[in-house]
């Protein structure tokens, strides 16, 4: 092995210093698999969001045993948590400031991957499911049912926080000033993330939230966001020049030159982000299908009672 134990500590420790000022080394499979962060505090948010959750949910199982929690929503949830695990105590993390493509997939993670399987664990279900009753009326509900609960919440204001945060990190001098300075990078990644969760939230719908998205307005609300992000991605990759002077300046003595990296940058963002938003409307257009599907089958199952009694009243 290239690296040893101890190589593979330092490589972790320094994770944060490499990040924002010496290149890391070139990327191989042994430097991707042993670099993991060092970095405390968001290795405490990936365990308590992971052990929260499971501990919440062996409890609800335990008490009601005839409706447990689905197990497909603990893995949405852990999957979710992995892939926040994934952005930021990762090697993408750790060469995220050396290379624009690999900080892309970090923001999508953070973004359009993470929330979504978030929201599909149904946290908010969970929270009162787990909690007593007198919690659940005096702090849960009041809190769910607020007016900032309900304004954060309306589907108008997460997709257009979403857009919004996408052009402005993209294209503002915010994104180079994150690149150089670490605790504005921290604060670029929960706005992706709070970002990414206030648009996904309505569209999954898994928990009881004010506003909810019927199937046809989901997919108005979901296509609506795909030639923002096309546009994007179209925009990096057919930038004439390197867009953020971090990396145009950045002396990297391996992988491609800073042009054909941002190329690769944009086509990360208008494919692989298309792509979710293409999955998630199909799902959205199948959930609709369901939903006509079992109209159809109510009015069919009341019309063939009608029939049967009218017959009987006949006879």
């Amino acid at each position: 092995m290239a690296l040893g134990a101890s190589g593979s500590m330092m490589l972790a420790g320094a994770h944060r210093a490499l990040a924002h000022g010496a290149v890391p080394p070139a990327p191989s499979l042994t430097t991707i698999i042993s670099s993991w962060s060092a970095e405390l505090l968001p290795w405490v948010g990936l365990i308590v969001l992971t052990v929260a959750y499971l501990v919440a949910v062996g409890v609800v199982n335990r008490h009601h045993p005839q409706t447990p929690i689905p197990v497909w929503r603990i893995g949405c949830w852990l999957a979710g948590v992995g892939a926040i695990g994934v952005a930021l105590v990762s090697a993408v993390d750790l060469y995220a400031t050396s290379l624009f493509s690999v900080h892309m997939v970090q923001h999508l993670l953070l973004a359009m991957v993470a929330p979504p399987l978030l929201a599909l664990g149904a946290p908010v279900t969970l929270a009162l499911r787990v909690a007593p009753m007198s919690l659940r009326r005096s702090v849960l509900l009041p809190i769910l049912h607020s007016r900032v609960v309900r304004a954060v919440s309306w589907p108008p204001v997460g997709w257009t926080l979403f857009a919004v945060v996408m052009w402005a990190t993209h294209f503002s001098p915010l994104f180079d000033a994150a690149l150089e300075n670490p605790a504005l990078h921290d604060v670029e990644h929960l706005l992706y993330l709070t970002a990414g969760l206030l648009f996904w939230w309505p569209v999954i719908g898994a928990d009881p939230v004010r506003w909810r998205l019927g199937p046809a307005a989901r997919m108005v609300y979901l296509g609506a966001q795909m030639p923002l992000n096309t546009a994007v991605g179209l925009a990096i990759y057919f930038a004439p020049t390197v867009l953020y002077h971090h990396y145009a300046t950045l002396r990297r003595p391996w992988g491609p030159d800073p042009v054909t990296d941002q190329q690769v940058a944009g086509i990360v963002m208008w494919g692989a982000g298309d792509l979710i938003l293409v999955i998630a409307l199909l799902l959205a257009v199948a959930a609709g299908l369901q939903t006509i599907e079992r109209r159809s089958r109510r009015i069919e199952e009341r019309t063939a009672r009608y029939e049967k009694r009218a017959s009987v009243d006949g006879s």
